[in-house]
């Protein structure tokens, strides 16, 4: 059985400790380190090289998530939460797991059961994300947590998709569109282009173009986007 190294980050003592006690049931485990806060587990991770990070989410002087922004993750996070199952619904999509505070032992066997298997056997559910969910996007330059209604596009490049968001940003992720339009909420995101997809919201107008096709102008986006034939019958049914 391969050995797993482990770094617990909580700023709670108590909490580190029971998860620790809990986590010495499994033989395969072994705790290399711990950290009250995001600059500390840094420092930590660098230096014990962890297989999986216990990641605390509500922390007063820095959230969990700026840990993702600030060092690549070449390792397996679990986060840890008191949040609820709505704003966790975010996460399923692209972390190994979520735990809800207080940690029950066979919910903490069921999350290390999933590291185990092969990402590539490993068959999750498509779960439709809410508007106001984030998504966690690693990709080419910065990575971190997007919510779901700053999205304004997204466009398809080869084994990439760019998505452009309302803070002026490119993201490039290793994602297909057709993945995109699987997790995205239905009601407010539209496919215009076998390579483009929208989020309707920030529409400012949509002229009509060559040979039934419309162009679309959207808010902080300076170049419209030009739909297909194909899809403009269902940008017709949203719109007109």
């Amino acid at each position: 059985m391969k050995q797993l190294r482990v770094v617990l980050v909580d700023d709670e003592e108590l909490a580190r400790q029971d998860l620790q006690h809990q986590l010495a049931h499994f033989q395969q485990i072994q705790v290399v380190g711990q950290a009250n806060s995001v600059e500390i587990a840094i420092e930590v991770i660098n230096t014990t090289e962890p297989d999986l990070v216990f990641l605390d989410i509500q922390m007063p002087k820095e959230s969990g998530f700026k840990l993702f922004e600030k060092m690549e993750i070449d390792f397996s996070v679990i986060f840890v939460t008191a949040f609820d199952n709505f704003a966790i619904r975010a996460f399923e999509v692209n972390a190994l797991d979520y735990l809800l505070k207080p940690v029950s032992l066979p919910r903490l066997s069921q999350a290390l059961a999933r590291l185990e298997k092969s990402p590539k056997n490993e068959s999750k559910p498509i779960q439709p994300l809410d508007y106001n969910d984030f998504i966690f996007i690693k990709g080419q330059g910065r990575t971190g947590f997007v919510k779901i209604n700053s999205i304004i596009y997204i466009s398809a490049t080869g084994d990439y998709t760019e998505v452009y968001t309302t803070k002026g940003e490119k993201k490039l992720v290793l994602k297909s569109l057709r993945e995109w339009e699987e997790h995205l909420p239905s009601q407010q995101f539209l496919r215009i282009h076998r390579s483009v997809l929208i989020n309707i919201e920030y529409i400012e107008r949509v002229e009509p173009w060559f040979r039934s096709s419309y162009q679309i102008y959207l808010r902080n986006i300076t170049t419209p986007l030009t739909t297909s034939r194909k899809y403009s019958s269902e940008l017709r049914k949203k719109f007109f």
